[in-house]
């Protein structure tokens, strides 16, 4: 279950633009920072062996899957190279059939009431409100009051250390981190530095 994987840290590593041979080490550095959600998107280049690598590196309690799956064809691929998460920026409900008869965990991306009971009802295991910088904390706030008290909540896009606290109190339960946390750029010690500060910032979060 998603839930499983949010306890602790309830913060998913968008990997976009990752490269095979640098999966292992900055999936480890963000394992060592407390993140037990990695997505590579499928845009990013050799995504599915960039996939099989973090799956079969990764401890056991880390799930590890794609972003920006956009058909059925492409689960099945995510699937046949060990992943366990599909991704979404829409709400294709085929794609999150497919997810959900593989045993997958989805979180289709949504940007309407609409859209998210749609996604909910096909089986969808979380929602990524998607862009978030569109989505502002008081919309939030207004779609917490209508979806099922169960739901699993994560706004991503534009998410940062500093702007988490509006979305928390709002009633979002986790994020989605991209390019705040990791760009193909950064070195490994540059995305554990950003993964500790995210870290960080949520635990202080919790904690106040």
């Amino acid at each position: 279950m998603l839930s499983d994987f949010l306890t602790e840290l309830p913060l998913v590593a968008i990997l976009r633009g990752l490269r095979p041979e640098a999966a292992e080490a900055v999936g480890f550095a963000l394992v060592e920072a407390g993140f037990r959600i990695i997505e590579v998107p499928l845009n990013s280049p050799e995504p599915f062996r960039s996939i099989e690598t973090l799956a079969r590196t990764m401890p056991s309690d880390v799930l590890v899957g794609a972003g920006t799956v956009l058909d059925v064809e492409q689960v099945d691929g995510i699937k046949d190279v060990g992943g366990k998460l599909v991704v979404m920026p829409h709400a294709d409900l085929d794609v999150i059939r497919r997810a959900k008869e593989h045993r997958m965990v989805c979180t289709p991306g949504v940007a309407t009431p609409t859209e998210a009971f749609a996604a909910l009802k096909a089986g969808a295991d979380g929602i990524k409100i998607f862009p978030a910088e569109g989505i502002p904390p008081n919309v939030v706030k207004a779609w917490r009051a209508v979806l099922p008290k169960d739901s699993i909540v994560l706004p991503v896009g534009g998410i940062k250390p500093d702007n988490m606290k509006p979305y928390v109190d709002a009633g979002a339960n986790g994020f989605g981190l991209g390019s705040a946390l990791f760009t193909p750029a950064m070195s490994v010690e540059e995305v554990a530095r950003n993964a500790r500060a995210f870290a960080s910032a949520w635990r202080d979060l919790r904690s106040s």
